[in-house]
């Protein structure tokens, strides 16, 4: 488990990435509750269509879930907070990943439900996790690609 210091820090991060108007009508759930954290991590499996015992989370301990009210602009605003989030972990040395299926699993009753158990109201569509932990190894960056880049 990360210091809940290090969650503060990597989550604050992820609160200052632009927004669409400057709205900021994203939301992070920083879920370190392993009862929760287990059953997201089994909607995502049965949403992927992963076999029995598959973790999606890779077993990392913090999981935030990025959501967007669907007045605003979730897809991009929210995409700009994970990139938030997971260059502060790495500037922390925290282990971090993208894992889809946020948008089906908060469309679904259940995803419904824990957002209505937590008291969030308003229409919520589910934009991304960004798992979190210390990695066993890290893994080596793949090589860049070349002619990517136009200077005109």
């Amino acid at each position: 488990m990360l210091p809940k210091e290090v969650i503060e820090q990597i989550v604050e991060a992820g609160l200052y990435a632009a927004s669409s108007n400057g709205w900021q009508k994203s939301i992070i759930l920083a879920v370190t509750d392993k009862a929760l954290r287990d059953e997201l991590s089994e909607m995502n499996r049965l949403i992927a269509g992963k076999d029995e015992g598959h973790d999606p989370f890779y077993g990392a301990p913090v999981v935030l879930v990025v959501l967007g009210e669907k007045d605003g602009n979730p897809p991009c605003d929210g995409s700009l907070i994970m990139g938030n989030l997971m260059l502060a972990a790495s500037s922390l040395n925290v282990g971090s990943c993208w894992v889809h299926r946020a948008k089906e699993e908060f469309e679904s009753e259940r995803g419904k439900e824990i957002l209505k158990d937590l008291g969030i109201t308003g229409d919520y569509e589910g934009v991304g996790h960004c798992i979190l932990g210390y990695p066993n190894e890290a893994p080596e960056a793949a090589p860049r690609k070349e002619n990517r880049v136009f200077f005109i």
